[in-house]
């Protein structure tokens, strides 16, 4: 009598890639488009920290005394 055996099995893990110079084309075409994204992020950031802080006219709060 083996106590519990019973619900569901786990499932095999699976193989692992061989090291890191086996890349297939999506895995390249998927890094290029992040390196893309990162850069324009980095782009973007640079000219927001350019810029002052946003005024704008908002929500005025009263002047109650």
């Amino acid at each position: 009598m083996s106590g519990r055996q019973g619900g569901k099995l786990k499932p095999l893990k699976a193989p692992k890639k061989g090291g890191p110079g086996e890349l297939d084309e999506d895995d390249l075409a998927f890094k290029q488009k992040q390196k893309e994204e990162q850069a324009k992020l980095k782009e973007l950031a640079a000219k927001a920290g350019q810029k002052g802080p946003l005024v704008g006219g908002g929500i005025k709060k009263s002047g109650k005394k």
